[in-house]
C-alpha cells in the first residue's frame, strides 16, 4: 500500500498537491478534480426514425387503453351474472369461477393502464437528455420561474398535442377502471342505518317462551337442578336449529351464563323483580368491552371476570361493572319457568349485547342504583 503524499485528514476544498503525484489531477478547479464528462452522444430512437414504426408504438399505446373499458365492463358483468358457488378444476385445485374471472379482468384492466404509460413514454415521448446541477432545498423565485418553464416544456415534450388520442384514452382507462373497485363495495354490506341495526346486531334468537339449555349437550336448565353458586353456560334452544354462518352469527349474540345465588345476598332492583327466579339470574355472555365470551366465575364475590382485559361485572348487583375497561353493564335477560319446571326467556334482551358502537342508545343501559 502506498503512502506517498497522502490525502491530509482537514476539513474543506482539497488542492492538487493534496493527491499522489502518480495519480493525474485531470481538472484544474479543485472542487471538481474529474472535469464533467457531460451527456453522452444522443442516439436518435427508432420510433423517432421511422415514421412507421412511430406510428405502431402510438396504435399500440392506444389500443392497451382501450381495451380497459371492455376489462372494466367484463368485471361487472362477471360480478353480477357469474353466480358465486361455481368454480373451476384444475386437476386436484379449483377455483371459484366469480373469483378467478374478477382477478383476471381487473388486474388486466390494471397492468394494461401501466404498460400503456410505459410504452408511451419509451417511445413516443421526447427523447432528449437533459442535467442539472444539484441545488438548494429551498428553491429561489428564479428557479422556480425556470421549473414552470421546464414543466411547461415537459408537457410539449409529452407529444399529447400531437397525439391527443393518448390522453382521452388514459382518462378514459383510468376513470372506467374506477368502476369495478366502485362495484365491489357492495360487498361491504348494507348501509348500517337503525332499521337495519335493530333487526341485525340489536336482535337476538331470545324471545317469549325459548328454553335456556346448555351449550354443550343442549339439554334444558331445570330450575330446581341449580345449586347455589352454579355458574351453567347456556344457549336459546333454537339456536341448533341453524346451521353454518347463520348458526355462528346467532350464537355470536345469544351466549349466555345462567347462576344462582342466594337471594338475601344479591341486590335486584325493583324494576328487575320479576326476571330471576328464586336466585337464578341470566346474563349475556359476551363483554361489553370488545366482545370476549366471560365465564370466570368468583361464586363467594358473585363476580364474572373477563378472560381478555379482566373487566370485572357485579352478577349480585344486575352486573354493573366493578373493575376494568368495560364501561356497560352486562345485559341481563329475563327469565321464568315454564310449566315444567324449565327455564325459559320472557323476552328477548332489552338492551344491545356486546360492545358499544357509535349509534348505540344507552339511556335504557342499567346503572347502579337504577331501580
Amino acid at each position: 500500500m502506498s503512502t506517498k503524499n497522502p490525502v491530509p485528514a482537514h476539513q474543506g476544498p482539497l488542492s492538487p498537491e493534496d493527491y499522489d503525484e502518480t495519480l493525474p489531477v485531470a481538472s484544474s478547479n479543485p472542487d471538481k478534480p474529474v472535469d464533467d464528462p457531460g451527456i453522452e452522444e444522443h442516439i436518435e430512437r427508432y420510433t423517432d426514425a421511422n415514421t412507421a414504426a412511430g406510428n405502431r408504438a402510438y396504435a399500440q399505446v392506444v389500443g392497451m387503453l382501450a381495451l380497459v373499458p371492455l376489462l372494466a365492463i367484463a368485471f361487472v358483468v362477471i360480478y353480477f351474472a357469474v353466480p358465486r358457488d361455481w368454480y373451476i378444476k384444475f386437476g386436484p385445485l379449483h377455483s371459484y369461477a366469480q373469483h378467478l374471472g374478477l382477478g383476471i379482468t381487473g388486474g388486466l384492466a390494471v397492468l394494461l393502464i401501466g404498460l400503456a404509460c410505459i410504452h408511451w413514454a419509451k417511445q413516443l415521448m421526447n427523447d432528449t437528455e437533459i442535467s442539472d446541477e444539484r441545488h438548494a432545498m429551498v428553491s429561489s423565485p428564479e428557479d422556480r420561474a425556470a421549473f414552470q418553464k421546464e414543466f411547461d416544456q415537459g408537457a410539449a415534450d409529452s407529444a399529447l398535442g400531437r397525439r391527443r388520442l393518448i390522453g382521452g384514452a388514459l382518462a378514459g382507462a383510468i376513470g372506467m377502471a374506477v368502476v369495478p373497485a366502485v362495484v365491489v363495495l357492495a360487498d361491504l354490506g348494507p348501509h348500517p342505518g337503525k332499521g337495519l341495526r335493530k333487526a341485525t346486531i340489536e336482535k337476538t334468537l331470545w324471545a317469549d317462551g325459548v328454553r335456556l339449555v346448555t351449550d354443550v349437550n343442549k339439554r334444558p336448565i331445570k330450575a330446581s337442578e341449580m345449586e347455589i353458586g352454579q355458574l351453567v353456560n347456556g344457549q336459546p334452544e333454537n339456536l341448533f336449529d341453524l346451521h353454518g354462518v347463520e348458526f355462528q352469527q346467532a350464537k355470536a349474540k345469544s351466549s349466555i351464563v345462567v347462576v344462582r345465588m342466594e337471594p338475601d345476598r344479591i341486590k335486584i332492583p325493583e324494576s328487575r323483580k320479576d326476571w330471576q327466579v328464586g336466585g337464578i339470574l341470566c346474563y349475556s355472555k359476551i363483554c361489553t368491552h370488545v366482545g370476549c365470551p366471560i365465564s370466570l366465575w368468583e361464586r363467594t364475590t358473585h363476580h364474572l371476570l373477563c378472560p381478555c382485559h379482566q373487566s370485572t361485572f357485579d352478577l349480585g348487583n344486575s352486573g354493573v361493572v366493578v373493575f376494568g375497561p368495560a364501561t356497560r353493564s352486562l345485559p341481563q335477560l329475563p327469565i321464568k319457568v315454564d310449566a315444567e319446571g324449565y327455564l325459559v326467556a320472557q323476552s328477548d334482551f332489552t338492551v344491545p349485547v356486546g360492545p358499544s358502537y357509535f349509534e348505540r342508545d344507552s339511556r335504557h343501559d342499567y346503572k347502579d342504583g337504577d331501580n
